[in-house]
């Protein structure tokens, strides 16, 4: 997986929902943009969850993204 990949995913207007598949089966949803936040260098992650708990993921561990659904609501500016 490429940090541009997941930029691409997380970037797009409108959004599409999409899973995040780890080398291990691990998963992890991103309902809306406001729940993935990438470091400067987009190598580290981090999943929000619904419960404001969060996960921290080395994107070298990412095998997968997996769109589901349809495009969520037009986002503000």
């Amino acid at each position: 997986m490429t940090v541009e990949q997941l930029r691409n995913m997380h970037q797009a207007r409108p959004f599409w929902p999409f899973t995040i598949r780890l080398a291990d089966g691990t998963s992890y949803n991103v309902p809306h943009s406001e729940f993935l936040s990438q470091s400067p260098s987009g190598r580290t992650i981090i999943v929000h969850h619904s419960d404001d708990t969060f996960s921290v993921i080395d994107l070298l561990l990412v095998t997968e993204l997996k769109v589901a659904g349809s495009p969520t609501a037009a986002q503000p500016s």
